[in-house]
């Protein structure tokens, strides 16, 4: 064989191998990536972690505005007594079902809550709890008692509750219920419902129970 020849069929060669490597990379390999990826399946959606709860008795207005109502909503569950008393009273400053009412003002927000010995629990509120408070006797017990009742209904660890606002012990909310010692529960302000004919000699009574004993009082 002829140098000559020889140099033609290196050439070719050359070509053959440039053509066949060309082909590979350009339409040989994506070819194969696309399938290898096809064969793979997805990876499943991991679902988001859910958050345990329980059920509880939140107290709000009821349709006459004259006592609370009892609702059993389910709230966050809380490791411990002090982490169930927050997630507690962060659902009773939540909305009310309808077409009862919350006896919290508007953008009342729960700063700190804080559990003491002999069953007090202190919950400090933002100042929104009284400055945005419309003010009125009635208005502020249903105020104050739906905060003392979920606590107090709920965790039976809670006897009393004192509420502090924007951090500091406060006389009133409005000026009318005192709150400078903690509160026991009472079923003074529960609905009742109402009673078409009292009994012979006895006086009818509102559905709040106002009857039972007079708010407390805010004076020294």
């Amino acid at each position: 064989m002829t140098p000559g020849r020889r140099r033609i069929i290196g050439a070719v060669a050359v070509i053959a191998t440039g053509v066949v490597v060309g082909w590979v990379l350009f339409f040989g390999l994506p070819r194969w990536y696309l399938a290898s990826q096809a064969t793979i399946p997805p990876a499943p959606a991991t679902p988001p972690p859910t958050t345990p709860r329980i059920k509880a008795k939140l107290f709000f207005v009821a349709e006459d505005g004259m006592g609370l109502v009892p609702v059993e909503r389910e709230v966050p569950f809380g490791e411990g007594t002090l982490e169930q008393a927050k997630r507690i009273v962060e659902a009773q400053l939540g909305s009310a079902p309808a077409p009862l009412v919350s006896a919290i003002p508007a953008g009342t927000g729960l700063r700190a809550l804080y559990l003491a010995d002999h069953g007090r629990a202190f919950v400090d509120l933002t100042r929104e709890v009284s400055a945005a408070h419309p003010g009125g006797s009635l208005n502020e017990i249903l105020t104050v008692y739906s905060i003392v009742e979920a606590l107090t209904v709920n965790l039976p660890a809670i006897t009393a509750v004192q509420i502090l606002v924007d951090g500091h012990e406060v006389d009133t909310l409005a000026g009318h219920v005192d709150l400078r010692r903690p509160l026991l529960t009472s079923t003074t302000w529960l609905e009742r419902p109402p009673t078409t004919t009292p009994p012979s000699g006895e006086p009818g009574r509102s559905p709040a129970g106002g009857g039972d004993r007079p708010p407390p009082a805010a004076g020294r």
